[in-house]
């Protein structure tokens, strides 16, 4: 059994977490958020302390240090996207590997001093790109490998998930804190495109604004037009008033079914981390440079061919 600390415990997906370490088997020894928050840690670990500062959550950690009973093995960091550096350096320096939710941090720069962190403190952190866990994931992928054609697929990502006002009122609305939409709600599916798809070739930016963002994305093996949004306007008619959200992944046309199977991707992401198979730093950089180039790129259509049809359509 291995001990965890979880810092934002209060999150909206703590939770996963919380039950994924629970199901592997493990132990959830100490929290923190500055959120109070935090009842569902009864039906996970009722004897799990929890802290409101962290200067009180990190000496109570360091103390577990002198007792091999009670040292931490692992940090979960499910905290604010901009506070995801601080707290993966402070998990690697109390002696623990560290298991970070998306998107891990912001820049290349940041990387690579969690690079120099990890050689410090000899200890590993890993990303959660549960993506890479999910069934109908691998079979693409394990498609696309075994494909004799040398044409590159063409490829349509659709991802709307409605928000309301408060949105735009918590830290996730602040570009600094999320840095913005598309890699707050897109990095994990800019690492599912690279997954399944190979290296990035072009990264156009066609459309930007606080609440949803479109472009084209060209790897080795697929051209692709994204659309992302938190704006419940852009759901299809088909879909309006009846659920929240639209995924809708084409390729070549056909119709990719994902929207089941999403429920236990944290609790393999932890088996598989657990059982040294989980996917460190580098296998971050490559979803890191892609939403930084787009968060920094100037929109421009260069073919209209190439811009997804719900731009088209606004």
């Amino acid at each position: 059994m291995k001990n965890f600390a979880l810092i934002g415990a209060a999150g909206y997906i703590a939770p996963r977490h919380m039950k994924a370490i629970k199901e592997t088997g493990n132990l959830l020894s100490v929290g923190y958020d500055i959120n109070d928050s935090v009842g569902i840690i009864d039906s996970i670990s009722p004897q799990s302390e929890f802290f409101t500062q962290f200067e009180r959550f990190y000496d109570h950690a360091y103390k577990l240090k002198r007792n091999d009973q009670t040292k931490l093995d692992y940090v979960s960091v499910c905290s604010p996207n901009y506070l995801h550096h601080s707290h993966i350096t402070a998990g690697l320096r109390l002696g623990c590997d560290v298991i970070c939710e998306k998107p891990l941090v912001p820049t290349i720069a940041e990387l690579e001093d969690l690079i120099l962190v990890e050689q410090e403190t000899g200890k590993k952190v890993f990303n959660i790109l549960q993506l890479r866990h999910h069934q109908a994931i691998l079979d693409l992928k394990a498609k696309v490998e075994s494909a004799s054609s040398d044409d590159k697929h063409e490829v349509e990502l659709t991802y709307i998930t409605s928000r309301g006002n408060w949105y735009m009122e918590s830290w996730k609305g602040d570009p600094r804190k999320s840095f913005g939409v598309a890699t707050n709600i897109g990095v994990h599916f800019f690492d599912m495109l690279h997954f399944i798809f190979g290296k990035l070739q072009r990264n156009d930016l066609h459309f930007m604004n606080n609440d949803k963002a479109a472009g084209y994305l060209e790897y080795e093996n697929a051209r692709v037009k994204w659309f992302l949004s938190i704006d419940a306007n852009d759901l299809p008619e088909s879909v309006q008033g009846k659920q929240p959200t639209y995924r809708s992944i084409t390729c070549d046309g056909e119709e990719l079914e994902f929207s089941k199977g999403f429920t236990d991707l944290h609790t393999i992401s932890y088996q598989e981390i657990l059982a040294g198979r989980g996917y460190g730093l580098e296998d971050a950089r490559h979803c890191i440079e892609t939403v930084n180039a787009i968060r920094n790129g100037k929109t421009h259509i260069e073919n209209e061919n190439e811009v997804h049809r719900f731009v088209k359509g606004a």
